[in-house]
């Protein structure tokens, strides 16, 4: 049977020490696995959507069987492959526009399984090692879909840029490997690509991770590498909660409330704020790390201080939205535990 079939794929659960410990940002390389498993059933599952939509496209198909015998030949390179970012979101929009009458262009996919990501996303890696543990991302410089991350992606990378790129993930993996090991093993686990943006009008620095990008960061480079540490993880964790969402649903459907933001001067829905608040849990966490670390950072005691409030705030107003299902509300409950002086256990992985 067709390993791109939904007959073959596995029931998706998640344990409930593991859906805790993801929820106080402590799941490590064991939830990023679990999770994982589900963005690979996602992308099968979409690939046979879109090969039953279009029976017609013996290219599509002929690259779906390739794809099949991958998996069995070369189980290293078909996860690459179907892991890539963007397979998610070309296949959804490859759905879409045939929905609406068009008939997608999918040369992007015979390229990807035929040449690997390299084909689709460009040639350059940035590897860099601490104390043993690596982390390898892909420069994705080039190719389709990265707009996806809500920003206009920088151009090619010249050769001083990506030296730029490399000395900050050398300093920034540093900072992760010593300071927040438990990070840098889900960070590890979970990223492998970034994608350049051009900072924004005025030099601020910018940054975006993407719901059907899982596994890519978009970023300018940061100031500096403890910066970029921060990013790295804050991006991490809006990735991890959207593939967690694809197989535990947190909250129903969209309603038109609003609510406030702490860090934002706009209203936010609650599933844009649940987002937020997750990812500045590890802000907070982040600096409070930080604010313990000889020399300290000067900006880490006023940052974990801001940062806690902040959340703080959040948490309540999730917990007093009406809005989480009973999933939700326990993730949320988790998210305050972890922000308790005595119950979160933020100090160990």
């Amino acid at each position: 049977m067709s390993a791109l079939s939904p007959d073959t794929l596995p029931v998706h659960t998640v344990a409930r020490a593991t859906f805790d410990a993801v929820a106080r940002a402590r799941g490590g390389a064991a939830a990023v696995a679990e999770l994982r498993r589900g963005q690979l059933s996602k992308r099968m599952l979409l690939a046979v959507a879109v090969r039953r939509s279009l029976p017609g496209d013996t290219d599509f198909y002929a690259s779906c069987r390739r794809l099949d015998r991958m998996r069995r030949e070369n189980p290293d390179r078909w996860h690459e492959t179907i892991l890539h970012p963007y397979l998610d979101e070309g296949l959804a929009g490859a759905l879409a526009e045939q929905g609406r009458g068009g008939r997608p262009d999918l040369a992007w996919f015979d390229e990807l399984v035929h040449g690997g990501p390299a084909a689709l996303s460009g040639p350059r890696l940035l590897t860099t090692e601490c104390d043993g543990v690596v982390l390898r991302l892909r420069l994705a410089d080039r190719g389709p879909f990265r707009t996806v991350h809500g920003q206009q992606p920088a151009g090619v990378q010249t050769a001083d840029e990506v030296g730029h790129w490399q000395w900050l993930l050398d300093g920034a993996w540093q900072v992760l490997v010593r300071r927040h090991p438990w990070h840098a093993e889900a960070v590890a686990a979970c990223l492998s690509t970034l994608v350049p943006l051009p900072p924004a009008p005025g030099g601020t620095a910018v940054s975006s991770a993407a719901r059907r990008a899982y596994g890519a960061v978009a970023l300018s480079p940061p100031g500096d590498p403890v910066l970029l540490a921060l990013t790295l993880v804050h991006e991490f964790l809006h990735i991890q909660l959207g593939a967690l969402l694809d197989l535990v649903p947190l909250h129903g459907p969209a309603s038109e409330a609003r609510y406030r933001a702490p860090w934002r001067p706009d209203l936010r829905p609650l599933d844009a704020l649940l987002q937020g608040t997750y990812a500045h849990l590890g802000v907070w966490d982040f600096w409070g790390t930080e604010s313990a670390t000889a020399p300290p950072d000067p900006r880490a005691e006023q940052e974990h201080a801001t940062w806690y409030r902040h959340t703080c705030d959040a948490v309540d107003t999730l917990l007093g939205s009406g809005e989480l299902l009973p999933a939700g509300r326990r993730f949320t409950e988790e998210m305050r535990r972890a922000l308790t002086p005595s119950g979160g256990d933020q100090e160990q992985p």
